[in-house]
């Protein structure tokens, strides 16, 4: 065991005992964040391990979050959780016990989805990057960082979301130096993904775990120009503003929640906006912070068990008509008729526009009809509603 384990170690203990002698309420949303924003406690997640790390949620499940157990230890894992949510879908607790989703050895703050659906964990305190393949149980490659002179150890990551400055840029932060470092990924032609363009570009202070880029339309923050940092040794939770490249401005370091215990791993709730952090040690929980913008793809729900393709690119959703872009109107009637053939999956969401209750070569024809400025009223599967295919 590596001196700065013990030290994590003894500070998670340390952290632990403060939050038993300390009452809930000492959780804080600070001023002038606290008119707009409330905290809500979800609580421990039934059968995942101590402490816990990093959390996002399942590629195309928005019912279900995977969450580090048995954070920074060789005998880490990712495990699935399914959620339950209210009326207005902000999430109220979860269901059932947590499963074993894949092996994640030191997994810590940063588990986020990268270029094709590759899961990236940090794993800290041995200073690497994992990937894990869609369908993998376990890191198809490992990447250790002290090659491009990033001190140890990596603590968390995640890609500059769609409409920010540096979009589609992954960055890096270490704990506890806070250094923060801007990267570019490359297909490696395996599945993976090589790391390029390394540059160190700043240091942020209060030991810095995962973050998150905040949702446009979140009230106090101007749209695409902040982000929210999971601080661990300063138990809170911090915004920043965010330069031209989409990294974190020191100077601008603002209180948002106070009075944490062990704040490490950060996500964003793609249907609500709400901001969720994991904590290690600190009663080991989910936290849910509620206030937020819903991020732009966020009200593609149209019906239950089905969801509206989102335009990762735009940040729109694509409705039924457009499965591959809301502009691409040839190239939709193509991915339909692809779908119809077997020769991809294309969801009855946005490709049965007929609603037959199947993608066939009817549903491109009207497409096509669309794109050749022929109109036709067609139902979609949203119950109540009707679509003009057009241009």
């Amino acid at each position: 065991m590596t001196w700065r384990t013990c030290t994590r170690s003894a500070l998670a203990a340390a952290l632990l005992a403060m939050a038993l002698g300390t009452p809930c309420h000492a959780q804080t949303v600070a001023a002038p964040f606290n008119t707009d924003y409330t905290i809500d406690p979800l609580g421990s997640v039934p059968g995942l391990p101590t402490n816990y790390g990093g959390l996002t949620f399942k590629k195309g499940d928005a019912d279900t979050i995977l969450i580090g157990g048995a954070a920074n230890e060789s005998a880490g894992q990712l495990y699935s959780i399914k959620v339950t949510r209210d009326a207005a879908n902000h999430i109220t607790g979860f269901s059932g016990t947590a499963q074993v989703y894949a092996d994640a050895a030191y997994n810590d703050g940063g588990v986020v989805y990268g270029p094709g659906d590759v899961l990236f964990l940090a794993r800290w305190p041995v200073n690497e990057l994992g990937q894990i393949e869609p369908g993998s149980t376990e890191a198809g490659k490992i990447i250790d960082m002290a090659q491009f002179d990033i001190p140890s150890s990596l603590s968390a990551l995640g890609f500059v979301p769609p409409g920010f400055p540096g979009a589609g840029r992954l960055k890096l932060v270490t704990y506890g130096g806070g250094n923060w470092f801007d990267a570019a990924v490359v297909p490696d032609g395996t599945g993976t993904y090589d790391l390029v363009d390394v540059t160190p570009r700043t240091q942020i202070v209060g030991g810095p775990e995962g973050f998150v880029y905040v949702p446009p339309g979140s009230p106090k923050f101007t749209d695409h120009s902040s982000m929210l940092v999971a601080e661990y040794a300063a138990g809170e939770i911090a915004a920043y503003r965010i330069d031209a490249n989409g990294d974190p401005i020191p100077n601008s370091r603002v209180d948002f929640v106070t009075g944490l215990s062990g704040a490490e791993g950060a996500v964003v709730d793609p249907l609500t906006g709400d901001f969720l952090f994991s904590t290690f040690g600190g009663f080991n929980q989910v936290v849910a912070v509620r206030g937020f913008g819903v991020p732009p793809c966020g009200s593609c729900v149209s019906v239950p068990g089905c969801t509206d393709t989102c335009d990762v690119e735009a940040g729109e959703c694509r409705t039924c008509g457009h499965p591959f872009s809301n502009s691409r109107c040839v190239v939709n009637a193509v991915v339909v008729l692809q779908g119809a053939l077997g020769m991809r999956e294309c969801e009855l969401c946005t490709c049965d526009v007929d609603s037959s209750g199947t993608v066939n070569a009817t549903d491109a024809l009207l497409i096509l009809r669309g794109c050749a400025a022929i109109p036709s009223e067609l139902e979609c599967p949203d119950p109540g509603t009707a679509t003009t295919i057009g241009q």
